[in-house]
């Protein structure tokens, strides 16, 4: 279960690094009006998953305040991503937001009561420090609220991904909590589009469900990451995001990390394959 848990991670982890290049490439639109668009091709693929699958739309009574609340915390992990993804660089931007793994392991303690080993707690700390080695806490002032923001939505994301794991013990599906996360997110931006909508380019629709149609595999794969496996045992792998974010911010945008960055880079690595070989000899 474990293997399975990491392989779905890490095909987030592309997933959502291809919709952040395409948020980017979108240009200068609001994040709530991006957000909308990357949720509405969502929906309607876990509408067809739910129709083809016969899972159906019913949910317990009892755990509707969970699939809320993850909804509104997912929302807000969007919306922010979004927003850090306009306002810093592609590397930035998706590093800064792999605090959520970070996060996932606090509240897996919290809410899931589930044991830490202290090997997982020190993998995690050094992840963390190679991650501010990308970082590199000297934002310019114009870059500080963004930043800030960033991390909101990464505190947000690892939530959400926390409640996804308590739903999924409890029997929800993962095509119902993508499409009624889906759904929410794209029902509590209409206001502000009803006023707020700036038109749009041909270009940069295309853009646009381009990335929906990323954020879906991404969101349909983490679901089954959490639902097949611990937070504690998964969520360091999720940090692979940040040498997606690298090779496409190069490719797309030409951007070249300097050597600290390169330093950080290589330390997520050497942490994330440490822990794949520690889960290796537990399944032996």
């Amino acid at each position: 279960m474990k293997n399975k848990g990491i392989m779905f991670i890490v095909i987030s982890a592309l997933c959502f690094a291809v919709m952040n290049l395409f948020v980017k490439l979108s240009g200068d639109l609001p994040a709530i009006q991006k957000s909308f668009f990357r949720n509405f091709i969502a929906a309607f693929i876990a509408l067809a998953i739910l129709k083809k699958s016969g899972v159906g739309f019913h949910i317990e009574k009892k755990n509707v305040p969970l699939l809320l609340l993850r909804a509104i915390l997912g929302t807000i992990g969007i919306i922010a991503n979004f927003y850090a993804v306009d306002h810093l660089l592609l590397s930035d931007a998706s590093i800064i937001q792999k605090l959520a793994p970070f996060f996932v392991i606090i509240f897996s303690f919290l809410l899931l009561k589930e044991k830490v080993s202290k090997q997982q707690i020190l993998s995690i700390i050094i992840a963390f420090i190679g991650m501010l080695f990308v970082v590199k806490p000297s934002f310019a002032n114009s870059e500080l609220f963004a930043s800030l923001i960033a991390m909101i939505g990464a505190m947000s994301a690892g939530m959400a991904y926390t409640l996804v794991r308590m739903l999924s013990q409890r029997g929800v599906k993962g095509p119902q909590i993508v499409f009624y996360f889906s759904l929410f997110s794209c029902l509590s931006v209409i206001p502000y589009l009803i006023f707020n909508f700036q038109p749009m380019t041909f270009q940069q629709i295309a853009y646009l469900l381009l990335a929906g149609i990323a954020a879906a595999g991404g969101q349909f794969a983490v679901t089954s990451a959490y639902s097949h496996s611990a937070g504690r045992d998964i969520s360091i792998y999720d940090y692979s995001q940040v040498i997606f974010a690298a090779l496409l911010g190069f490719i797309a945008f030409g951007q070249i990390p300097d050597y600290l960055s390169i330093i950080g880079y290589f330390v997520i690595f050497m942490v994330t394959f440490y822990m794949y070989l520690q889960n290796q000899r537990e399944n032996s």
